[in-house]
């Protein structure tokens, strides 16, 4: 009895120090360090349903916010254009068109995210139940994307970034790119991503806001704080395919800067193109322990395809976070 309770307490130990290189607690003490955190949220309805695990899928209208170079991927112009439900009367828009160049191996992208919190009510030590005035957040990203193919299997492509960020009477300007890689095979849509998304300068907020000068003598100096940089690695293959009906299968590995690594994993069934289901799971991201679920439905306006999309993603803190989303494309004659 005492050599099974030993054996027991052995693999426990074993199986423990295995869970923790293969999920690393390291990155936690960072949490916090980085600003302009509304550059982390998922834009893409289609990503979002996966859990995040996209940057190596199929390129699709949103791929400037999932992954540039899948962008090579798209068969005409394409806009899309989305609303995530944050919570607490919180919401985060996308905006984004792609066009294929006439040399017909690169596409020009515009975007616009865009994150506002609505009207606050201000509140002083003085005037605990209200001034009377609101105060307002907004972040803002604009940019420009391109894509190139560099061969009939390699990609790559680049977003430019002008970020903004206003907090009441507070602001800051700054400025961020991502590159991103993608290589596809022959063998079961299999492609492999590589992305470092939000590569910039640091950010400090500048202004000031004293409506009462009552004992106190200034603001005191903000710190800098650095972009939310991540590089992503992904692979995602079809490994089912028939009769109409496929299975899309996604893995990836996010390293942040400013918290502990994690892996999503993801899963998309389509039929025909018309109706497609998706489910992921997030491995060490604290508050998202849940999967997340969504799904699109194809349409035509004329002869041209049109994608409603929409995904839940539960959390602890602020219960199911909604995005809906939509996609169209112009196709070339030749595609109809």
């Amino acid at each position: 009895m005492k050599k099974q309770t030993c054996i027991a307490i052995l693999l426990t130990a074993l199986l423990h120090k295995a869970e923790a290189q293969l999920i690393p607690i390291y990155g936690g003490e960072r949490a916090g360090l980085s600003s302009l955190v509304f550059l982390k949220n998922d834009m893409s309805a289609r990503s979002l349903g996966m859990a995040g695990a996209s940057v190596a899928n199929d390129g699709d209208a949103y791929a400037f916010m999932t992954n540039p170079a899948a962008a090579m991927q798209l068969e005409g112009s394409s806009w899309s254009a989305s609303n995530y439900f944050i919570g607490s009367d919180v919401h985060q828009s996308w905006l984004c068109g792609s066009f294929p160049m006439k040399d017909r191996v690169s596409v020009l992208g515009v975007h616009l995210n865009s994150l506002n919190s609505g009207a606050i009510p201000e509140r002083t030590e003085f005037q605990p139940g209200g001034t009377g005035r609101s105060i307002y957040v907004t972040n803002l990203s604009a940019g420009i994307g391109y894509a190139r193919q560099l061969s009939s299997l390699f990609s790559v492509g680049v977003n430019l970034k002008y970020l903004y960020e206003g907090i009441a009477e507070y602001s800051d300007h700054t400025a961020a790119v991502d590159v991103s890689f993608l290589y596809k095979t022959d063998y079961k849509k299999l492609q492999f991503a590589v992305m470092v998304q939000n590569f910039g300068g640091n950010s400090s907020l500048s202004g000031s806001d004293l409506p009462v000068g009552f004992n106190r003598s200034g603001s005191g100096d903000l710190e800098d704080n650095t972009v939310p940089t991540r590089f992503m690695m992904g692979v995602s293959a079809v490994p089912w395919e028939a009769n109409g009906h496929s299975l899309r299968t996604s893995l990836q590995l996010n390293h942040p800067n400013d918290n502990a690594e994690n892996y999503r994993i993801g899963l998309e069934y389509s039929w025909r193109s018309i109706l497609s289901v998706r489910s992921g799971m997030r491995l060490n991201v604290r508050g998202q322990p849940y999967p997340a679920f969504g799904f699109s439905v194809r349409s035509l306006m004329g002869m041209h395809p049109l994608y409603l999309d929409y995904a839940v993603n539960p959390t602890d803190l602020l219960g199911f976070q909604h995005h809906i989303g939509l996609r169209f494309s112009i196709l070339k004659n030749e595609r109809r």
